[in-house]
Formats: C-alpha cells, structure tokens, sequence
C-alpha cells in the first residue's frame, strides 16, 4: 500500500529498517536500537490519523506485522490508544492479535469507553473472558453493559464518557465537577443535569455555565426541554437528528429515562458515512462489506457481487424471450433492431434516476411512505416531459433509419418506455418499504433488468401495432 503523503512513506521505509535492524542486533526493543530517538520525534510531529495509516500499511505488507506492533510500542499508551480507534476493525484485530494480555489491558484503559466496547466485541470468547478476569470490578461491568448493546442501534454508538451534574448543584460546584470529570470526557461542551435518581432532567452548555453567578442553582439556568434518544434508536435515526438539531452530542436514556450514554457529533458522522455506503452498496446489487474495498478479501468480494449478478442473468433472459416472440415484426421491419438498444437503455437510465431519488429521498426522511401519491404526480409529469424530450431527439433518426412510420414507432416507444421505467423506479422503493424490506435494493441493476424486459414488450407491441395499421 503506497502512502498518500511522501513524509508518512518515508517514515515507513524507516520503521520498516529500524525492525530489521533491532532483529540482527537481537535488540530487546526498538528502543535499543541505533536512530530510535529520531523516528520517535518524527512520530511526535504527526497527527494520530497519519501514524494509523503507517501502520496499516505495514500491516498489509509481508512480514511487516512485528514491525507494526513495535512502531504501537513506541507510543505513549494514551496515544497508541488513540491510534488504534483509528484503524478499521480487521487492521484493529491483527494488531491485538499480536499484543500480550498486559499490553492490551494497557491500551484498552486509555480507549474511549466505546472505542473500547467495539474493539472488545471484535476478540474471541477466550481472550474477552481473559480480559474481563484482569480488570476492576468497575470498568469490567461498565465494559459488559456497553459491549452488550445490539450493533446498529444507539447503544453500540454511544460513550458513557461525559460530565453529569447533579440537580440542585450551585455552579460553582458545577464547574468543580467539570474539572474533575472533563479528563476522562469525550466532550465538556455540553454538560447533563441528572436528578439523584440518574433521570435526565436537564441540560446547558460550558459557556452558559461558566458565565453564571456562581451562586446560582444550575436547576434555575438550565434547558429542561432536553433533545434525546432512547437506547433502543437505530443509529441513523440517530445520526438523522444529531445532523438535524446540530447537535454536539446526544444523550440516551434507558427505558426508564435515565441516562446511560451520549452520541458524539463525530460518531453520528461515521454512522451516516457507514449508512450512506451501505445504501450506494446495495444500489448497485453489492452485499455489505465489512471493511473497505482495498482490505476486503477476493473471495468475499466476490461472494458479496455474484449472487445478484446471477439472478440479473436469468432475469435478462426475459429480453430474450420477447425478442423471440416478435421475430416476424422485427424479419419485416429490421431497422427496428437499431434502435433497441437506445431504448431499452433510456428507460433504464430513466428509471435508475428515480429509484436513486426515492431512495435517498426515503433515507433522509425528506420522503416517506405517506408522500407516495404526491410523488407519483410528479413523476409522471416530470417523466412524461422526459420522454417526449427524447422522443423529439430521436424522431429525426427514425426518419432516417426506416421511414415516417418508423419514427412514430420509436418516438412512442421512447415516450411510454421513459414514462413507465420512470414510474417503475420511483414507485419500487415504496413497495420494497411497505413490505418491511430496504428501499435501496431497489437498485439500479435490478430496475434497469425489470425495464429492459418491459421494454422490449412495450416496443415492439406498439411496432406491431403501428405497422400493421400502415401495411393495411
């Protein structure tokens, strides 16, 4: 993996020589090692993103995992911590694969809270009962209530690093709390009025704290009608209203309204950056990949592409099979034939269109299954000025190509194609929700296969019927 920064690649050519150089010295560490306080500073001078991309591409290089976990060990805790909760998952579990029980417990200490959780649902039963047996009592619980959430729902997405205030504190007790609590934080922005009971009951930000009378009672000051979200919410949804509210972070409470978590403006991102791949995935008939394109082994590559393609095939055989049915229309009148393709390939294209509409439309919540009706008004008009569009285009070339009768062929053809591929993906997408399924399988693939047999259908039907009234 070529680095896109010529400083990071550099500085990999030298971890990489520093390795091999402690391994013929049969140095204990790379510490030991001759140039070890240079790459060291160099490390210091690059931001935690950088050093974790150096390390995936050491990773993906052969023999190069020690080297790797050696450059991990040149990092203070705190930061090779940091480090680690930016690799993706499979480069996070190769590397821990490669740590001792102590070292881990090391890094582990110094993660996120949900950093943390995520990381210890990746490792095998065995190593995650291990590591449960080394910790305290109070971070173990804290880790088994956090890693014991469902993935794709708000509890998986959440930290329980944040500063909670107590109700009937002053504000100078307030802004005691906070310099205690806010090391440990993901975020002192904003800050949680918790009743004793632990029910969220109010909220206010740093900057209304901190230019309070310090005698006031934060009950007094702060913003009761509280923007949050139960356990139990999928994360988009999560993500939709961080993004929606403009939100720093999110609080979630339990069933019985109090607070267990909060849901940071950068994880709210990685969701929708996560959902938004999903839906681009499945609308080109692609399965969910676990990790990026570049990581993903071949044989899940494939496996994740073929099964749709497959199916597309036999559905494609539909086209055949109406090309079959009209072969004295198509023997008669062989310029027909030309114009087949830019078609079938407009009403495609045209009915791609509006299913990538609908689909985005219906995972931003701009469109719902209520708006249907209004929707389909509007297609028809836009799709029915679509088509006529590019039935004007392409009269001429009928004309041309076979004829005054031809041209009325191919321009009708063009028009109700358009129209009803058009149709078709807008409207798939609400049928797909209506039976519980995701709108974005309403991919262009699988609309552009329903179309190109319709279209075939439709074409030649009215071929037929055009014809035939001109030869009578």
């Amino acid at each position: 993996m070529a680095l896109y920064d010529p400083t990071l690649e550099a500085l990999k050519d030298d971890l990489l020589r520093l390795h091999a150089a402690a391994a013929q010295d049969q140095a204990p560490s790379l510490a030991d090692t001759p140039g070890h306080d240079s790459v060291v500073e160099r490390m210091g001078e690059i931001r935690s993103p950088d050093i974790g991309e150096i390390l995936e591409a050491l990773i993906e290089e052969d023999s190069a995992l020690e080297a790797a976990v050696d450059t991990l060990a040149l990092l203070e805790n705190d930061r090779a911590a940091n480090v680690l909760g930016y690799l993706p998952s499979g480069s996070q579990l190769t590397i821990v694969g490669a740590l001792a029980d102590t070292q881990l417990l090391k890094l582990l200490e110094e993660m996120g809270s949900d950093e943390r959780a995520d990381l210890f649902n990746l490792l095998d039963e065995d190593r995650r009962e291990t590591l449960l047996r080394r910790m305290a009592h109070k971070e173990r619980e804290e880790l088994k209530r956090l890693a014991s959430y469902e993935e794709g729902y708000a509890g998986a997405i959440m930290t329980s690093d944040y500063v909670a205030i107590d109700s009937g504190m002053t504000v100078s007790q307030a802004l005691m709390r906070v310099r205690q609590t806010a090391p440990d934080a993901e975020t002192v922005y904003q800050l949680y009025v918790l009743a004793k009971s632990g029910e969220l009951i109010g909220t206010m930000s740093l900057r209304m704290l901190m230019v309070s009378r310090p005698g006031a009672v934060v009950d007094d000051i702060m913003i009761r009608d509280v923007i949050h979200t139960r356990v139990d919410e999928l994360q988009e949804e999560v993500a939709r209203i961080v993004a929606r509210y403009d939100l720093i972070a999110l609080p979630v409470t339990d069933s019985d309204g109090r607070m267990v978590g909060i849901v940071t403006h950068d994880d709210a991102m990685d969701v929708a950056e996560f959902e938004a791949t999903e839906d681009i995935h499945k609308g080109m008939s692609i399965g969910q990949l676990e990790d990026g394109v570049r990581r993903v082994p071949l044989w899940t590559l494939y496996r994740k592409r073929v099964m749709w393609l497959v199916l597309l095939v036999f559905a494609n055989l539909f086209s055949g099979a109406g090309i079959a049915y009209f072969e004295d229309i198509i023997a008669a009148k062989v310029a027909l034939v030309f114009f087949l393709p830019l078609l079938i390939g407009s009403g495609g294209n045209a009915g791609a269109q509006a299913a990538t509409l609908m689909v985005r439309g219906m995972a931003t919540g701009d469109v719902g299954v209520k708006d249907w009706g209004k929707m389909l008004g509007r297609e028809l008009l836009v799709a029915g000025s679509l088509g006529l569009t590019m039935a004007l285009a392409v009269a001429p070339i009928g004309v041309m190509r076979g004829g005054t009768a031809v041209a009325t062929v191919v321009a009708t053809s063009m028009i109700t194609i358009v129209l009803f591929g058009s149709l078709l993906g807008m409207c798939l997408p609400f049928v797909l929700e209506r039976f519980k399924l995701d709108p974005a399988t309403a991919s262009a693939p699988l609309v552009t296969t329903l179309i190109d047999a319709s279209g075939v259908v439709i074409y030649f039907s009215i071929a037929t019927a055009v014809l035939s009234s001109v030869s009578l």
